[in-house]
Protein backbone atom coordinates (compact mmCIF):
# COMPACT_ATOMS: atom_id res chain seq x y z
CA UNK A 1 0.00 0.00 0.00
CA UNK A 2 1.26 3.18 -1.52
CA UNK A 3 1.80 6.32 1.92
CA UNK A 4 -0.72 8.13 -0.18
CA UNK A 5 -3.58 5.44 0.30
CA UNK A 6 -2.62 5.73 3.91
CA UNK A 7 -3.36 9.33 4.26
CA UNK A 8 -6.83 8.96 5.50
CA UNK A 9 -9.80 11.24 3.89
CA UNK A 10 -11.93 13.67 5.60
CA UNK A 11 -15.28 14.88 3.29
CA UNK A 12 -14.93 18.38 1.84
CA UNK A 13 -15.89 20.77 3.99
CA UNK A 14 -16.81 24.39 1.77
CA UNK A 15 -16.16 27.58 3.43
CA UNK A 16 -19.06 28.81 5.42
CA UNK A 17 -20.86 25.29 5.38
CA UNK A 18 -21.79 23.88 8.49
CA UNK A 19 -20.56 20.91 10.04
CA UNK A 20 -23.07 18.69 10.91
CA UNK A 21 -22.09 16.67 14.26
CA UNK A 22 -23.60 12.86 13.98
CA UNK A 23 -25.88 11.45 16.74
CA UNK A 24 -25.23 9.57 19.17
CA UNK A 25 -27.35 6.50 19.50
CA UNK A 26 -29.07 6.02 22.90
CA UNK A 27 -28.13 2.36 23.53
CA UNK A 28 -29.18 2.77 26.82
CA UNK A 29 -33.10 3.57 25.99
CA UNK A 30 -32.52 0.61 23.13
CA UNK A 31 -31.63 -1.73 26.20
CA UNK A 32 -34.66 -0.30 28.36
CA UNK A 33 -37.28 -1.27 25.12
CA UNK A 34 -35.24 -4.62 25.01
CA UNK A 35 -36.26 -5.65 28.38
CA UNK A 36 -40.03 -4.29 28.75
CA UNK A 37 -40.48 -6.07 25.31
CA UNK A 38 -39.36 -9.67 26.95
CA UNK A 39 -41.06 -8.91 30.31
CA UNK A 40 -44.25 -8.15 28.35
CA UNK A 41 -43.68 -11.31 26.41
CA UNK A 42 -42.60 -13.34 29.76
CA UNK A 43 -45.98 -11.85 31.55
CA UNK A 44 -48.06 -13.02 28.45
CA UNK A 45 -46.42 -16.71 28.34
CA UNK A 46 -47.68 -16.88 32.36
CA UNK A 47 -51.28 -15.65 31.43
CA UNK A 48 -50.83 -11.95 31.69
CA UNK A 49 -49.21 -12.43 35.31
CA UNK A 50 -46.13 -10.34 35.73
CA UNK A 51 -42.90 -11.58 37.89
CA UNK A 52 -42.97 -8.94 41.02
CA UNK A 53 -39.67 -7.11 41.16
CA UNK A 54 -39.54 -5.70 44.74
CA UNK A 55 -41.00 -5.86 48.11
CA UNK A 56 -43.69 -3.54 47.52
CA UNK A 57 -45.29 -4.55 44.49
CA UNK A 58 -46.46 -7.73 46.28
CA UNK A 59 -49.90 -7.57 47.73
CA UNK A 60 -53.32 -8.67 46.42
CA UNK A 61 -53.27 -11.89 44.50
CA UNK A 62 -49.90 -13.72 43.33
CA UNK A 63 -48.65 -17.39 42.70
CA UNK A 64 -45.35 -18.74 43.80
CA UNK A 65 -43.78 -20.03 40.65
CA UNK A 66 -41.25 -22.45 41.45
CA UNK A 67 -39.36 -23.59 37.87
CA UNK A 68 -40.86 -22.97 34.79
CA UNK A 69 -45.27 -22.79 34.57
CA UNK A 70 -45.50 -24.34 37.61
CA UNK A 71 -46.69 -22.77 40.57
CA UNK A 72 -47.05 -23.44 44.49
CA UNK A 73 -51.10 -25.36 44.90
CA UNK A 74 -53.28 -25.20 48.23
CA UNK A 75 -54.70 -28.38 49.33
CA UNK A 76 -57.68 -28.67 51.92
CA UNK A 77 -55.63 -29.91 54.66
CA UNK A 78 -53.81 -27.00 54.89
CA UNK A 79 -50.53 -28.06 53.08
CA UNK A 80 -49.23 -27.08 50.00
CA UNK A 81 -47.71 -28.86 47.03
CA UNK A 82 -46.06 -28.14 43.27
CA UNK A 83 -48.79 -28.25 41.00
CA UNK A 84 -48.67 -29.67 37.35
CA UNK A 85 -47.10 -27.58 34.66
CA UNK A 86 -48.87 -25.39 33.16
CA UNK A 87 -49.05 -24.17 29.28
CA UNK A 88 -47.80 -21.63 27.39
CA UNK A 89 -50.51 -18.89 27.73
CA UNK A 90 -52.06 -19.84 31.24
CA UNK A 91 -51.71 -18.86 34.36
CA UNK A 92 -52.38 -19.80 37.71
CA UNK A 93 -55.34 -22.25 38.92
CA UNK A 94 -57.78 -20.92 41.71
CA UNK A 95 -55.89 -22.96 43.99
CA UNK A 96 -52.53 -22.00 43.10
CA UNK A 97 -53.54 -18.18 43.63
CA UNK A 98 -53.15 -16.35 47.19
CA UNK A 99 -53.79 -13.06 48.79
CA UNK A 100 -50.32 -11.28 49.87
CA UNK A 101 -50.64 -8.65 52.71
CA UNK A 102 -47.80 -6.34 53.15
CA UNK A 103 -47.11 -6.22 57.16
CA UNK A 104 -43.96 -3.76 57.13
CA UNK A 105 -41.39 -2.90 54.69
CA UNK A 106 -39.89 -5.89 54.31
CA UNK A 107 -42.29 -8.61 55.42
CA UNK A 108 -45.59 -9.82 53.70
CA UNK A 109 -47.93 -12.34 55.27
CA UNK A 110 -49.72 -14.78 52.78
CA UNK A 111 -53.26 -16.35 52.94
CA UNK A 112 -54.38 -19.38 50.98
CA UNK A 113 -57.91 -19.59 49.04
CA UNK A 114 -59.36 -21.32 52.29
CA UNK A 115 -58.84 -18.10 54.35
CA UNK A 116 -56.05 -19.62 56.14
CA UNK A 117 -52.74 -17.61 56.89
CA UNK A 118 -49.33 -19.58 55.59
CA UNK A 119 -46.81 -20.34 58.58
CA UNK A 120 -43.64 -22.71 59.62
CA UNK A 121 -44.61 -25.93 61.30
CA UNK A 122 -42.21 -27.34 64.04
CA UNK A 123 -40.36 -29.63 61.47
CA UNK A 124 -39.93 -26.70 58.67
CA UNK A 125 -43.45 -27.82 56.83
CA UNK A 126 -45.32 -24.66 55.33
CA UNK A 127 -49.10 -25.19 56.65
CA UNK A 128 -51.78 -22.49 55.92
CA UNK A 129 -53.91 -23.10 59.32
CA UNK A 130 -53.53 -19.60 61.04
CA UNK A 131 -56.62 -17.46 61.54
CA UNK A 132 -54.56 -14.23 62.25
CA UNK A 133 -51.11 -12.72 61.10
CA UNK A 134 -48.29 -13.34 63.97
CA UNK A 135 -44.40 -14.00 64.49
CA UNK A 136 -44.39 -17.17 62.52
CA UNK A 137 -46.95 -15.96 59.87
CA UNK A 138 -44.54 -13.35 58.18
CA UNK A 139 -42.28 -14.04 55.04
CA UNK A 140 -39.27 -11.69 54.15
CA UNK A 141 -38.73 -11.32 49.91
CA UNK A 142 -35.40 -10.95 49.24
CA UNK A 143 -34.23 -9.48 46.23
CA UNK A 144 -31.04 -9.75 44.72
CA UNK A 145 -29.44 -9.66 41.43
CA UNK A 146 -32.54 -10.10 40.17
CA UNK A 147 -33.17 -13.01 41.66
CA UNK A 148 -35.65 -13.64 44.93
CA UNK A 149 -35.96 -15.84 47.74
CA UNK A 150 -38.26 -15.88 50.53
CA UNK A 151 -37.13 -15.94 54.07
CA UNK A 152 -39.54 -17.65 56.78
CA UNK A 153 -39.37 -16.57 60.10
CA UNK A 154 -37.12 -19.56 61.11
CA UNK A 155 -34.31 -18.16 59.11
CA UNK A 156 -35.03 -20.67 56.70
CA UNK A 157 -35.75 -19.98 52.96
CA UNK A 158 -39.25 -21.65 51.36
CA UNK A 159 -38.15 -24.13 48.97
CA UNK A 160 -39.70 -27.33 47.13
CA UNK A 161 -38.89 -30.29 48.72
CA UNK A 162 -37.65 -33.13 45.80
CA UNK A 163 -39.37 -36.14 48.12
CA UNK A 164 -42.34 -35.22 47.86
CA UNK A 165 -43.00 -31.59 46.28
CA UNK A 166 -44.24 -30.57 49.12
CA UNK A 167 -43.68 -26.33 50.37
CA UNK A 168 -40.75 -26.41 53.57
CA UNK A 169 -38.23 -23.78 55.20
CA UNK A 170 -35.69 -25.58 55.74
CA UNK A 171 -32.14 -24.85 54.38
CA UNK A 172 -30.82 -21.15 55.99
CA UNK A 173 -29.15 -20.25 52.61
CA UNK A 174 -30.52 -19.16 49.14
CA UNK A 175 -29.39 -21.74 46.27
CA UNK A 176 -31.28 -22.79 43.14
CA UNK A 177 -33.70 -24.65 44.86
CA UNK A 178 -34.87 -21.43 46.79
CA UNK A 179 -35.16 -19.15 44.19
CA UNK A 180 -39.20 -18.31 43.17
CA UNK A 181 -40.63 -15.96 40.87
CA UNK A 182 -43.86 -14.46 42.83
CA UNK A 183 -46.20 -13.29 40.07
CA UNK A 184 -48.57 -10.99 40.08
CA UNK A 185 -52.23 -10.41 38.42
CA UNK A 186 -51.07 -7.38 35.65
CA UNK A 187 -54.63 -5.65 36.24
CA UNK A 188 -52.30 -2.10 35.44
CA UNK A 189 -52.94 -3.45 31.80
CA UNK A 190 -56.38 -4.50 32.29
CA UNK A 191 -57.21 -0.74 33.54
CA UNK A 192 -55.48 0.22 30.72
CA UNK A 193 -58.14 -1.36 28.56
CA UNK A 194 -61.32 0.17 30.59
CA UNK A 195 -59.80 3.85 29.84
CA UNK A 196 -59.94 2.77 26.58
CA UNK A 197 -63.31 2.73 26.22
CA UNK A 198 -64.80 5.19 24.01
CA UNK A 199 -67.64 6.36 26.54
CA UNK A 200 -69.69 8.60 23.53
CA UNK A 201 -69.31 6.06 20.78
CA UNK A 202 -69.53 2.15 20.28
CA UNK A 203 -72.38 -0.49 20.55
CA UNK A 204 -73.32 -0.63 24.38
CA UNK A 205 -73.48 -4.72 24.14
CA UNK A 206 -70.03 -5.10 22.17
CA UNK A 207 -68.83 -2.92 24.98
CA UNK A 208 -70.28 -5.08 27.98
CA UNK A 209 -69.44 -7.83 26.54
CA UNK A 210 -65.47 -6.94 26.42
CA UNK A 211 -65.74 -5.61 29.66
CA UNK A 212 -66.97 -9.00 31.16
CA UNK A 213 -64.43 -10.48 29.51
CA UNK A 214 -61.66 -8.69 31.49
CA UNK A 215 -62.84 -9.30 34.88
CA UNK A 216 -64.45 -12.92 35.01
CA UNK A 217 -62.70 -16.58 35.55
CA UNK A 218 -64.75 -18.47 32.73
CA UNK A 219 -64.29 -21.74 35.13
CA UNK A 220 -67.08 -23.37 33.62
CA UNK A 221 -66.11 -21.92 29.81
CA UNK A 222 -69.52 -19.97 30.54
CA UNK A 223 -69.96 -15.63 30.17
CA UNK A 224 -72.35 -14.22 32.67
CA UNK A 225 -73.26 -11.04 31.43
CA UNK A 226 -73.81 -8.08 33.91
CA UNK A 227 -78.02 -8.14 35.22
CA UNK A 228 -79.82 -4.90 34.38
CA UNK A 229 -81.10 -3.07 31.94
CA UNK A 230 -78.70 -1.94 28.68
CA UNK A 231 -80.70 1.35 28.61
CA UNK A 232 -79.13 2.48 31.88
CA UNK A 233 -76.03 1.93 30.54
CA UNK A 234 -76.87 3.62 27.18
CA UNK A 235 -77.79 6.78 29.53
CA UNK A 236 -75.06 6.79 31.61
CA UNK A 237 -72.82 6.55 28.15
CA UNK A 238 -74.85 9.70 27.05
CA UNK A 239 -73.55 11.10 30.38
CA UNK A 240 -69.81 10.27 30.33
CA UNK A 241 -70.78 8.21 33.18
CA UNK A 242 -70.26 4.56 31.42
CA UNK A 243 -67.51 3.35 33.55
CA UNK A 244 -68.70 3.95 36.32
CA UNK A 245 -71.62 2.13 35.29
CA UNK A 246 -70.44 -1.04 34.33
CA UNK A 247 -68.50 -1.04 37.60
CA UNK A 248 -71.25 -0.61 39.41
CA UNK A 249 -73.01 -3.37 37.85
CA UNK A 250 -69.68 -5.39 37.73
CA UNK A 251 -69.97 -5.89 41.79
CA UNK A 252 -73.10 -7.32 41.41
CA UNK A 253 -72.47 -10.94 39.54
CA UNK A 254 -71.18 -13.63 41.36
CA UNK A 255 -68.61 -14.77 38.20
CA UNK A 256 -66.78 -11.50 38.67
CA UNK A 257 -63.08 -12.20 40.42
CA UNK A 258 -62.26 -9.31 41.90
CA UNK A 259 -65.99 -8.35 43.52
CA UNK A 260 -66.77 -11.36 45.54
Amino acid sequence: MSEYNKVRVSKLVLKNEKVKKKKKKDKSKNKDEKINVEENQEKINHGNWAEAKSVSEISGPVALEFGSQTYVTAMDNGLFTLGPPHNEGDGPLPEEILTAIIVNESRIALKSGYGKYLGVDKDGTIVGRSDAIGPLEQFEPIFQDNKLAILSSTGCFISIRDEDDSLVAKNRTAGPNELVKVRLQAIENTEQEINKLDEKKGNIKDIEKNYVKMFQKFQDKKMRMIEGKRSELKKAQQEGKLHESLLDRRAKTKADRYCK
